[in-house]
Protein backbone atom coordinates (compact mmCIF):
# COMPACT_ATOMS: atom_id res chain seq x y z
CA UNK A 1 0.00 0.00 0.00
CA UNK A 2 1.16 3.59 -0.16
CA UNK A 3 1.94 3.99 3.24
CA UNK A 4 5.53 4.46 2.63
CA UNK A 5 4.90 7.68 0.48
CA UNK A 6 5.56 10.78 2.94
CA UNK A 7 6.57 14.61 1.71
CA UNK A 8 7.07 17.96 4.08
CA UNK A 9 4.53 20.10 3.55
CA UNK A 10 4.88 23.10 5.19
CA UNK A 11 7.59 21.90 7.87
CA UNK A 12 5.02 19.07 8.44
CA UNK A 13 4.94 14.95 6.84
CA UNK A 14 2.00 14.40 5.13
CA UNK A 15 1.89 10.74 4.65
CA UNK A 16 -0.80 8.86 2.37
CA UNK A 17 -2.18 5.32 2.97
CA UNK A 18 -4.75 4.35 0.41
CA UNK A 19 -3.80 1.50 -2.39
CA UNK A 20 -4.53 2.78 -5.69
CA UNK A 21 -6.18 -0.16 -7.24
CA UNK A 22 -5.65 -1.64 -10.54
CA UNK A 23 -3.31 1.58 -11.53
CA UNK A 24 -1.36 0.34 -14.01
CA UNK A 25 -4.82 -1.11 -15.84
CA UNK A 26 -5.97 2.64 -15.26
CA UNK A 27 -3.14 3.49 -17.03
CA UNK A 28 -3.21 1.53 -19.60
CA UNK A 29 -6.33 1.94 -20.84
CA UNK A 30 -7.65 5.52 -20.03
CA UNK A 31 -4.28 6.55 -21.21
CA UNK A 32 -4.64 10.19 -23.25
CA UNK A 33 -4.25 9.77 -26.82
CA UNK A 34 -3.73 13.70 -27.29
CA UNK A 35 -1.98 16.03 -25.81
CA UNK A 36 -2.97 18.33 -23.61
CA UNK A 37 -6.15 16.32 -22.86
CA UNK A 38 -8.35 16.58 -19.55
CA UNK A 39 -8.89 13.60 -17.05
CA UNK A 40 -11.86 13.94 -14.54
CA UNK A 41 -10.68 12.07 -11.16
CA UNK A 42 -14.47 11.66 -10.20
CA UNK A 43 -13.54 10.09 -6.87
CA UNK A 44 -9.80 11.88 -5.63
CA UNK A 45 -9.24 10.56 -2.40
CA UNK A 46 -5.66 10.98 -1.29
CA UNK A 47 -4.79 11.26 -5.47
CA UNK A 48 -2.91 7.59 -5.93
CA UNK A 49 -4.84 7.50 -9.32
CA UNK A 50 -4.20 11.58 -9.91
CA UNK A 51 -0.36 10.97 -9.10
CA UNK A 52 0.18 8.29 -11.40
CA UNK A 53 -1.64 10.18 -14.25
CA UNK A 54 0.28 12.99 -13.90
CA UNK A 55 3.85 11.83 -14.10
CA UNK A 56 3.19 9.54 -17.07
CA UNK A 57 1.45 12.15 -19.02
CA UNK A 58 3.08 15.31 -18.71
CA UNK A 59 0.88 17.37 -21.00
CA UNK A 60 -2.06 15.75 -19.35
CA UNK A 61 -4.63 18.01 -17.01
CA UNK A 62 -6.90 16.65 -14.74
CA UNK A 63 -9.83 17.85 -12.43
CA UNK A 64 -9.75 15.97 -9.05
CA UNK A 65 -12.97 15.65 -7.11
CA UNK A 66 -14.12 14.86 -3.99
CA UNK A 67 -17.41 15.19 -1.37
CA UNK A 68 -14.85 15.13 1.80
CA UNK A 69 -12.87 18.46 2.10
CA UNK A 70 -10.95 16.86 4.83
CA UNK A 71 -9.03 13.89 2.33
CA UNK A 72 -9.21 16.70 -0.28
CA UNK A 73 -6.54 18.67 1.61
CA UNK A 74 -4.22 15.78 1.74
CA UNK A 75 -4.36 15.70 -2.06
CA UNK A 76 -4.01 18.87 -2.46
CA UNK A 77 -0.67 18.60 -0.56
CA UNK A 78 0.40 15.47 -2.58
CA UNK A 79 -0.22 17.05 -6.20
CA UNK A 80 1.07 20.86 -5.20
CA UNK A 81 3.93 19.86 -7.18
CA UNK A 82 1.58 19.44 -10.38
CA UNK A 83 0.79 23.37 -10.41
CA UNK A 84 -1.87 24.43 -12.71
CA UNK A 85 -2.22 21.17 -14.58
CA UNK A 86 -4.06 19.78 -11.38
CA UNK A 87 -7.50 21.32 -10.25
CA UNK A 88 -9.54 20.87 -7.32
CA UNK A 89 -13.59 20.63 -6.81
CA UNK A 90 -15.35 19.83 -3.58
CA UNK A 91 -18.47 18.45 -4.72
CA UNK A 92 -20.13 15.08 -5.34
CA UNK A 93 -19.10 13.21 -8.79
CA UNK A 94 -22.62 13.15 -10.25
CA UNK A 95 -23.28 17.43 -9.19
CA UNK A 96 -20.55 17.67 -11.14
CA UNK A 97 -20.71 15.95 -14.47
CA UNK A 98 -25.13 17.54 -14.37
CA UNK A 99 -23.74 21.06 -15.09
CA UNK A 100 -20.21 19.67 -17.34
CA UNK A 101 -20.72 21.13 -20.89
CA UNK A 102 -21.29 18.16 -23.10
CA UNK A 103 -18.25 16.57 -25.17
CA UNK A 104 -15.53 18.51 -23.38
CA UNK A 105 -13.85 15.61 -21.58
CA UNK A 106 -11.44 13.41 -22.77
CA UNK A 107 -11.05 10.60 -19.76
CA UNK A 108 -12.81 9.83 -16.84
CA UNK A 109 -11.93 7.58 -13.74
CA UNK A 110 -14.43 6.39 -11.06
CA UNK A 111 -13.22 4.45 -8.41
CA UNK A 112 -15.73 3.17 -6.30
CA UNK A 113 -14.00 1.97 -3.11
CA UNK A 114 -14.12 3.44 0.18
CA UNK A 115 -10.34 5.21 0.81
CA UNK A 116 -8.54 3.44 3.54
CA UNK A 117 -8.16 7.54 5.11
CA UNK A 118 -11.79 7.05 5.98
CA UNK A 119 -11.55 3.69 8.03
CA UNK A 120 -8.57 4.54 9.61
CA UNK A 121 -8.23 8.44 10.21
CA UNK A 122 -11.52 10.06 9.46
CA UNK A 123 -13.36 9.07 13.34
CA UNK A 124 -16.66 8.86 11.55
CA UNK A 125 -17.52 5.63 12.20
CA UNK A 126 -16.86 3.57 9.14
CA UNK A 127 -14.75 1.06 10.71
CA UNK A 128 -16.97 -1.43 13.45
CA UNK A 129 -13.57 -1.55 15.19
CA UNK A 130 -13.14 1.81 16.26
CA UNK A 131 -14.53 3.51 19.10
CA UNK A 132 -15.90 6.24 17.01
CA UNK A 133 -19.00 8.15 16.95
CA UNK A 134 -21.33 6.73 13.83
CA UNK A 135 -21.51 8.69 11.41
CA UNK A 136 -20.24 7.41 7.72
CA UNK A 137 -20.97 10.60 5.93
CA UNK A 138 -18.01 11.12 3.29
CA UNK A 139 -19.61 15.04 3.24
CA UNK A 140 -19.99 15.55 7.14
CA UNK A 141 -21.45 18.66 6.64
CA UNK A 142 -24.72 17.25 5.25
CA UNK A 143 -27.06 14.73 5.34
CA UNK A 144 -28.61 12.27 7.76
CA UNK A 145 -25.46 10.13 9.28
CA UNK A 146 -25.60 6.67 10.50
CA UNK A 147 -26.22 7.84 14.05
CA UNK A 148 -29.78 9.21 12.88
CA UNK A 149 -30.52 6.21 11.07
CA UNK A 150 -29.56 3.83 13.51
CA UNK A 151 -31.29 5.63 16.85
CA UNK A 152 -34.47 7.01 14.68
CA UNK A 153 -35.76 5.17 11.80
CA UNK A 154 -38.78 2.48 12.49
CA UNK A 155 -37.10 -1.01 12.24
CA UNK A 156 -38.66 -2.09 9.43
CA UNK A 157 -37.05 0.16 7.27
CA UNK A 158 -33.84 -0.04 8.44
CA UNK A 159 -34.44 -3.83 7.78
CA UNK A 160 -35.12 -2.68 4.20
CA UNK A 161 -32.26 -0.82 4.01
CA UNK A 162 -29.83 -3.64 5.50
CA UNK A 163 -31.20 -6.06 2.91
CA UNK A 164 -31.20 -3.68 -0.48
CA UNK A 165 -27.47 -2.93 0.15
CA UNK A 166 -26.21 -4.90 2.29
CA UNK A 167 -27.46 -8.44 1.48
CA UNK A 168 -27.98 -9.32 4.64
CA UNK A 169 -30.06 -12.14 5.30
CA UNK A 170 -30.46 -11.18 9.09
CA UNK A 171 -31.51 -8.08 8.11
CA UNK A 172 -34.38 -8.11 10.38
CA UNK A 173 -33.14 -9.77 13.42
CA UNK A 174 -30.41 -7.40 13.04
CA UNK A 175 -33.00 -4.39 12.78
CA UNK A 176 -34.98 -5.45 16.13
CA UNK A 177 -31.91 -5.82 18.19
CA UNK A 178 -30.98 -2.07 17.38
CA UNK A 179 -33.80 -0.97 18.36
CA UNK A 180 -34.05 -2.69 21.35
CA UNK A 181 -30.36 -1.26 21.93
CA UNK A 182 -31.09 2.16 21.57
CA UNK A 183 -29.75 4.76 21.45
CA UNK A 184 -26.34 3.56 19.77
CA UNK A 185 -23.82 5.70 19.57
CA UNK A 186 -20.45 4.79 18.50
CA UNK A 187 -19.41 2.09 15.74
CA UNK A 188 -17.76 -0.45 18.10
CA UNK A 189 -21.05 -0.72 20.22
CA UNK A 190 -23.27 -1.06 16.89
CA UNK A 191 -20.74 -4.10 15.69
CA UNK A 192 -21.55 -5.51 19.42
CA UNK A 193 -25.15 -5.51 18.82
CA UNK A 194 -25.20 -7.02 15.55
CA UNK A 195 -22.89 -9.59 16.96
CA UNK A 196 -24.64 -10.64 19.32
CA UNK A 197 -28.31 -10.56 17.53
CA UNK A 198 -27.08 -13.31 14.72
CA UNK A 199 -26.71 -17.28 15.45
CA UNK A 200 -23.10 -18.60 16.55
CA UNK A 201 -22.07 -20.09 13.59
CA UNK A 202 -23.18 -16.81 11.72
CA UNK A 203 -20.30 -15.15 14.37
CA UNK A 204 -18.13 -17.91 13.37
CA UNK A 205 -17.96 -16.50 9.53
CA UNK A 206 -15.57 -15.95 6.96
CA UNK A 207 -16.23 -12.49 7.21
CA UNK A 208 -17.63 -10.27 11.00
CA UNK A 209 -20.93 -10.08 11.35
CA UNK A 210 -21.60 -6.53 11.15
CA UNK A 211 -19.42 -6.02 7.54
CA UNK A 212 -22.46 -5.97 5.13
CA UNK A 213 -24.46 -3.98 7.96
CA UNK A 214 -22.10 -0.99 7.90
CA UNK A 215 -21.50 -1.31 4.58
CA UNK A 216 -25.41 -1.06 3.88
CA UNK A 217 -25.44 2.43 6.66
CA UNK A 218 -22.40 3.93 4.77
CA UNK A 219 -24.34 3.60 1.56
CA UNK A 220 -27.58 4.83 2.37
CA UNK A 221 -25.93 7.90 4.61
CA UNK A 222 -24.17 8.74 1.26
CA UNK A 223 -26.92 7.89 -1.08
CA UNK A 224 -23.93 5.44 -3.07
CA UNK A 225 -26.43 3.62 -5.66
CA UNK A 226 -28.77 6.83 -6.72
CA UNK A 227 -25.25 8.46 -7.62
CA UNK A 228 -24.10 5.85 -9.29
CA UNK A 229 -26.90 5.69 -11.50
CA UNK A 230 -26.77 9.48 -12.16
CA UNK A 231 -23.20 9.66 -13.11
CA UNK A 232 -23.54 7.05 -15.50
CA UNK A 233 -25.63 8.88 -17.59
CA UNK A 234 -24.24 12.41 -16.81
CA UNK A 235 -20.92 11.17 -17.30
CA UNK A 236 -21.01 9.33 -20.82
CA UNK A 237 -22.64 12.40 -22.25
CA UNK A 238 -19.64 15.04 -20.90
CA UNK A 239 -17.53 12.58 -22.94
CA UNK A 240 -16.44 13.65 -26.18
CA UNK A 241 -16.27 11.53 -29.01
CA UNK A 242 -13.42 8.87 -28.82
CA UNK A 243 -13.43 9.56 -24.91
CA UNK A 244 -13.49 7.31 -22.30
CA UNK A 245 -15.37 6.32 -19.16
CA UNK A 246 -13.88 3.56 -16.79
CA UNK A 247 -14.89 2.36 -13.23
CA UNK A 248 -13.82 0.41 -10.78
CA UNK A 249 -16.21 -1.26 -8.68
CA UNK A 250 -16.18 -3.20 -5.91
CA UNK A 251 -19.14 -5.07 -5.23
CA UNK A 252 -21.74 -7.15 -7.07
CA UNK A 253 -24.37 -4.31 -6.77
CA UNK A 254 -21.95 -1.40 -7.97
CA UNK A 255 -20.76 -3.49 -10.86
CA UNK A 256 -24.16 -5.19 -11.89
CA UNK A 257 -25.03 -1.60 -12.79
CA UNK A 258 -22.11 -0.71 -14.42
CA UNK A 259 -22.15 -3.90 -16.50
CA UNK A 260 -26.20 -3.07 -17.46
CA UNK A 261 -25.25 0.50 -18.50
CA UNK A 262 -22.34 -0.50 -20.69
CA UNK A 263 -24.14 -3.11 -22.35
CA UNK A 264 -27.24 -0.67 -23.05
CA UNK A 265 -24.93 1.59 -24.67
CA UNK A 266 -22.40 -0.96 -26.75
CA UNK A 267 -25.51 -3.26 -28.22
CA UNK A 268 -28.60 -0.82 -28.01
CA UNK A 269 -29.08 1.04 -31.79
CA UNK A 270 -30.52 4.80 -31.92
CA UNK A 271 -33.86 4.00 -32.76
CA UNK A 272 -37.08 4.73 -30.10
CA UNK A 273 -38.00 1.62 -28.66
CA UNK A 274 -41.30 1.81 -30.54
CA UNK A 275 -40.07 1.92 -34.04
CA UNK A 276 -40.99 -1.33 -35.49
CA UNK A 277 -37.65 -2.13 -37.36
CA UNK A 278 -34.27 -0.60 -37.29
CA UNK A 279 -33.48 2.67 -39.48
CA UNK A 280 -30.05 3.62 -37.87
CA UNK A 281 -28.31 1.31 -39.06
CA UNK A 282 -27.60 -0.37 -36.07
CA UNK A 283 -25.23 2.38 -34.91
CA UNK A 284 -23.91 2.20 -31.30
CA UNK A 285 -23.43 4.97 -28.95
CA UNK A 286 -20.56 3.28 -27.55
CA UNK A 287 -18.10 0.56 -27.61
CA UNK A 288 -16.72 -1.83 -25.02
CA UNK A 289 -13.32 -1.85 -25.02
CA UNK A 290 -12.97 -5.16 -23.25
CA UNK A 291 -15.81 -7.24 -22.80
CA UNK A 292 -14.91 -9.08 -19.18
CA UNK A 293 -13.67 -6.50 -16.79
CA UNK A 294 -10.27 -6.85 -15.60
CA UNK A 295 -9.46 -8.14 -12.24
CA UNK A 296 -6.50 -7.37 -9.95
CA UNK A 297 -3.14 -9.35 -10.87
CA UNK A 298 -2.03 -11.91 -7.87
CA UNK A 299 0.84 -9.13 -7.26
CA UNK A 300 -1.55 -6.79 -6.28
CA UNK A 301 -3.59 -8.90 -4.39
CA UNK A 302 -0.73 -10.10 -2.30
CA UNK A 303 0.02 -6.44 -1.70
CA UNK A 304 -3.40 -5.18 -1.34
CA UNK A 305 -5.93 -8.01 -0.19
CA UNK A 306 -9.32 -5.65 -0.29
CA UNK A 307 -8.15 -4.85 -4.13
CA UNK A 308 -9.57 -8.43 -4.43
CA UNK A 309 -12.87 -8.12 -5.50
CA UNK A 310 -12.38 -4.80 -8.02
CA UNK A 311 -13.79 -5.07 -11.55
CA UNK A 312 -12.49 -2.74 -13.89
CA UNK A 313 -15.14 -1.62 -17.13
CA UNK A 314 -14.12 1.34 -19.69
CA UNK A 315 -16.39 2.44 -22.52
CA UNK A 316 -15.38 4.57 -25.63
CA UNK A 317 -17.75 7.03 -26.56
CA UNK A 318 -18.66 6.60 -30.63
CA UNK A 319 -21.19 9.49 -31.45
CA UNK A 320 -21.80 12.97 -30.40
CA UNK A 321 -24.47 13.39 -27.52
CA UNK A 322 -26.95 15.04 -29.53
CA UNK A 323 -27.54 12.26 -32.00
CA UNK A 324 -28.84 10.29 -29.26
CA UNK A 325 -32.90 9.61 -28.34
Amino acid sequence: MERDWKRSVGGSAVSHIHYSVMKNEALKWLAPQKDNALLVDGTLGEGGHSHAFLEAFPTLNVIGLDADSSIQEKAKARLAEYGSRMKFQNIWFDDFFKTTQEDSVHRILLDLGISVFHYQQSQRGFSFAQEEKLDMRLNPQSGESAWDLVNSWDPDDLANVIYKWGEERYSRRIARAIQAARPVNRADELADVISRSVPPAYRRGRIHPATRTFQALRMQVNQEMPRLQRVLQEAFRSLEVGGRLGIIAFHSLEDRAVKQFFNHLHRDCLCLPEAPRCTCGDVHRGMLCFKKPLIPQPEEVGENSPSRSAKFRVIEKLIPQVDMP
